[in-house]
């Protein structure tokens, strides 16, 4: 394979919010590309950005701006060339990129299932009546409260350190972190327990890391696409296409999860849910593997239909 055109001269810049989780993901594509052409440690330089969403700490996600708040400050870097690629967690990545940008590449995919924290509970069926559960992720607050209605859920932001930490403080009886988080920080040993469908379907995206381009940079599209996982990308573009077809964002509760099953198929499970967990429409079906995104889009149509006109209308 020809060394991609990048050296400790003109480094390969990647950049990347600041968290510890961040940095290790980053880390781990830099060492991926080094060892894909050959490069020098100074040939890939990580270039951490403080993003909106990391500055805006104290209110959920969905009342200022969603997810794109994790990716405007890379995108302008990636616009204004200040970096070459970023590196996303595909569960924080807007559903519509700007048409400059392209995600070229996933990383294999780690366990997507999310893992459940809490001192006084092995489960979160097993809380004291009326417990507080911390989450910044309407998903995971309405399968939760789906569960036990009588729970409160709090806004409860920051790194995967930070919501450690306030629940070792007693701010709250439990939480849930993505289980490939804590897998990537070397922290899964803290799970109480881990939390699979239909109690508890991932979000689209998860346990996946996405490299986000810019469409016209062909020097860094040859040096990034050999990085790509195939069955990662195909599994994730059929949960995009889904969500893609429902408008969803971060203000609307909505898990998908795509499978490769044997034969060449594929299985999307997925669910659309009210934020107090009081309904809750789901969708699981199969296809060939060729028809992965079709099968994404019939599941989104599949959900607005079963949800209905009024639901839909208030979502987002």
């Amino acid at each position: 394979m020809a060394s991609a055109p990048f050296s400790a001269d003109h480094p390969l810049r990647l950049g990347t919010r600041g968290s510890p989780l961040a940095l290790v993901q980053a880390n781990e594509v830099a060492r991926r590309l080094r060892e894909a052409h050959g490069l020098a440690d100074a040939a890939v330089e990580i270039v951490p950005i403080v993003t909106s969403g990391d500055r805006e700490q104290s209110r959920p996600l969905a009342e200022i701006g969603g997810k794109g708040l994790f990716a405007v400050e890379l995108e302008t870097a990636l616009h204004e060339g200040e970096i070459h690629l970023a590196v996303h967690s595909m569960k924080d990545v807007e559903t519509v990129l700007h048409d400059a940008f392209e995600i070229v590449a996933m990383l294999p995919r780690e366990d997507t299932r999310d893992a459940w924290l809490s001192p006084v509970a092995a489960h979160p069926r097993d809380l004291p009546q009326g417990a507080v559960v911390g989450t910044a992720s309407l998903r995971r607050g309405a399968q939760v409260k789906a569960m036990r209605p009588d729970v409160e859920v709090i806004n409860f932001r920051g790194n995967v350190q930070t919501r450690m930490g306030k629940l070792a403080r007693g701010e709250v009886q439990g939480t849930l972190l993505a289980l490939a988080g804590l897998k990537r920080l070397g922290l899964e040993d803290k799970a109480t327990c881990l939390l699979d469908a239909p109690e508890m379907i991932a979000a689209v995206g998860q346990g996946a890391i996405g490299i986000e381009i810019r469409k016209d940079a062909e020097d860094v599209r040859a040096a990034v696409a050999v990085l790509d996982d195939a069955d990662t990308s195909l599994c994730v573009g059929c949960e995009r296409a889904m969500l893609a077809e429902l408008d969803g964002t971060c203000r609307t509760p909505i898990g998908g999860h795509a499978v490769l099953m044997p034969g060449g198929r594929i299985k999307l499970t997925a669910v659309l849910l009210a934020e107090d967990g009081s309904q809750a429409f789901r969708f699981e079906d199969d296809a060939a593997v060729a028809d992965a995104r079709e099968l994404g889009t019939r599941a989104g149509l599949t959900l607005k239909q079963d949800a209905g006109a009024d639901f839909v209308a208030n979502m987002g």
